[in-house]
């Protein structure tokens, strides 16, 4: 199943079964996505991300940030983050985001795709520090992507575009139930910021 066989209706849910993915289109238009672009390009605080896999430890090519109301300890992949405090513009979209989707989050996870060459693996949202079966509200700016789920079980697929502005939100049992990956393309030379809102649970706070 491909995207542009639906149309940009956030009521409609992209899966089958088993989760809900709903697709809202531009949430910003050109001149503001281009804003934003720029100034997190530039005024995020950029590292490579880090994974420890088999035991090995993993630098990766793409780069991360994380941002939140209040710092916390973030652990994925037997690594633990300390989140930063909200800049402007971070603000400014959340509450864009929450506006557009009847959600709230606490958190954001920013990565950062220099090109094409770079994309995620298969993969799923379920760290323990997550609100169990939260939203997590995605936000695309730059390059157009390709972006796919697939179920656990029946390895079903979805695929979709990310267009420049857009956003996507997952919810419900999305994360039990589906991977999603961003797989790398030679087709792409130019960068991608994808921000993933999401809600910690409280007691994890420090």
């Amino acid at each position: 199943m491909g995207l542009f066989d639906l149309e940009y209706d956030p009521e409609i849910n992209l899966l089958p079964k088993d989760g809900e993915v709903n697709y809202f289109g531009k949430l910003l238009n050109q001149t503001e996505a281009d804003h934003y672009f720029s100034i997190l390009m530039n005024h995020i605080e950029w590292r490579n991300d880090e994974a420890t896999i088999f035991g090995k430890r993993i630098i990766t090519k793409r780069k991360v940030a994380r941002y939140a109301e209040c710092a916390f300890e973030y652990t994925y992949s037997n690594n633990t983050k300390t989140a930063l405090p909200w800049t402007k513009e971070l603000i400014e979209l959340k509450s864009k985001v929450e506006k557009r989707s009847g959600e709230t989050f606490n958190s954001c996870l920013l990565n950062l795709y220099h090109h094409g060459n770079e994309g995620m693996a298969w993969h799923s949202d379920g760290e323990k520090d997550l609100k169990k079966n939260g939203a997590i509200g995605s936000l695309s700016l730059g390059a157009e992507r390709k972006f796919a789920f697939k179920h656990k079980e029946s390895k079903e697929k979805v695929e979709m575009i990310l267009e420049h502005g857009s956003l996507m939100i997952m919810k419900g049992e999305t994360q039990s139930h589906w991977l999603h990956r961003l797989p790398p393309t030679k087709l792409i030379n130019h960068p991608r910021i994808n921000l993933t809102f999401r809600t910690i649970v409280e007691n994890r706070f420090i």
